[in-house]
């Protein structure tokens, strides 16, 4: 009986894979730029999907992406022409070596040291179902009720359809889809009949705001002694002593190149940099936004010596943008100043968490917040290079977040 079941179910399995790698009984509408698609069906379905699948956003993002940045665009119909999904994707070429991590790996077998040699020489285009350049899950949209087996199948097709299509620019060596969370993971498990690989990245660490928050001094007073007296002496106090000041920005192009050498000198040292972003997108994210979003500056005298950018998403604020004066920061905690900055520009914008990212896990546990686990999906078309390319693009390595509980005892018990 063990051995019938065992038959059975891999009779399943090669009869599920074959069905997923034929088509769906879908129909698509690809495109290059968003206006050649309609903007009714996107708003429609997008319309619950937050700022970073709206027309508007992605619109002005089109015109001020990265250089090795291609956007890519889709909708996705069943037989009665209803919209089903909306997909965004981008077309990156990436130099392996840009995203290698700093971290040694120790005693590194030989197969791996000669794929990182390799790694020196190798250019990938990498095919994105999502946006490189925010962190969440804003590649996919879906009709309310729509089944998620069907429309994941849909998406991956797109991604084949798109990569395929794609061939007289370049080969697409590897496909990505970010950053799965929640029911998303549950929901594209099937993509792994389709050599799709679920790797668990760095945690994206979020804080809860308290409603009864009003502004940064109640979030202070929540926490117990020990936490604030230590953010009080080393944190806002060297910052007072030393002159700084936090300043609300309302036209981000008055300050564009200081603020782009300040993104520069954080994104030159960062483990993961696949993308530069150019002087225009700053003003151009802010004009967009509109209210939604707070870009502030701590400056000493007139010298702007960092930045943070805080947008609200719906409930969430987003701190996802900073920039810092490295040789004013070896100083200052310039950074850990600007992290409370986006407690207060969350709790300005009236939203119930701030999402900080997957970087610098241990002062963001500090704070208070909390991981909330994220992963991506990837497949590439070499498998001999599946493990190369895994460890350097998703940082498959990755720190846990460390368990941090800075408020007080009685804020917890209600």
């Amino acid at each position: 009986m063990k051995i019938l079941s065992k038959a059975r179910a891999i009779r399943d399995a090669v009869a599920e894979r074959k069905r997923l790698r034929g088509p769906a009984q879908l129909e698509y509408a690809i495109a290059d730029r968003l206006a050649m698609l309609d903007a009714g069906a996107w708003n429609v379905l997008t319309a619950d999907a937050g700022f970073f699948m709206s027309h508007a956003y992605l619109t002005a993002l089109e015109a001020v992406l990265p250089d090795n940045l291609a956007p890519r665009y889709a909708l996705i119909f069943d037989g009665a022409q209803k919209p089903v999904a909306a997909v965004y994707m981008q077309l990156a070429d990436i130099g392996v070596a840009q995203v290698r991590p700093k971290k040694a790996v120790a005693a590194e077998r030989p197969p791996l040291a000669a794929l990182d040699k390799l790694a020196a020489r190798m250019s990938q285009r990498v095919l994105t179902c999502g946006n490189l350049l925010c962190y969440g899950q804003h590649g996919v949209a879906f009709a309310p009720g729509v089944d998620p087996e069907t429309a994941w199948h849909g998406v991956a097709e797109v991604l084949y359809r798109v990569r395929t299509a794609d061939k007289l620019r370049g080969t697409t060596h590897f496909v990505l889809i970010k950053d799965i969370h929640g029911p998303h993971k549950q929901n594209s498990s099937g993509l792994s009949n389709l050599s799709y690989r679920y790797v668990e990245t760095e945690p994206n660490m979020v804080l809860a705001l308290d409603a009864a928050w009003k502004n940064h001094d109640d979030y202070l007073a929540s926490l117990a002694s020990k936490y604030r007296s230590g953010i009080r002496n080393s944190v806002l106090k060297p910052i007072d002593e030393a002159g700084c000041t936090i300043e609300a920005v309302s036209d981000a192009g008055v300050l564009q190149s200081r603020i782009h050498e300040l993104y520069q000198a954080v994104q030159s040292n960062a483990d993961f940099r696949p993308y530069e972003l150019g002087p225009d997108y700053f003003p151009a994210l802010q004009r967009v936004a509109g209210e939604r979003l707070r870009f502030s500056v701590l400056k000493r005298n007139e010298a702007v010596l960092g930045f943070l950018i805080t947008l609200a998403d719906g409930d969430t604020a987003i701190a996802y943008h900073i920039g810092f004066d490295r040789e004013a920061a070896s100083g200052l905690p310039i950074y850990l100043r600007l992290l409370h900055v986006g407690i207060s520009d969350g709790i300005a914008l009236g939203c119930k968490r701030v999402s900080f990212g997957r970087t610098a896990l241990e002062p963001k546990a500090a704070l208070g917040a909390k991981p909330e686990t994220f992963g991506v999906l990837l497949r590439h078309r070499q498998p001999v290079l599946n493990k190369l390319i895994k460890r350097l693009l998703t940082g498959i390595e990755h720190d846990d977040a460390p368990d941090r509980n800075p408020f007080k005892k009685a804020a917890n018990a209600g």
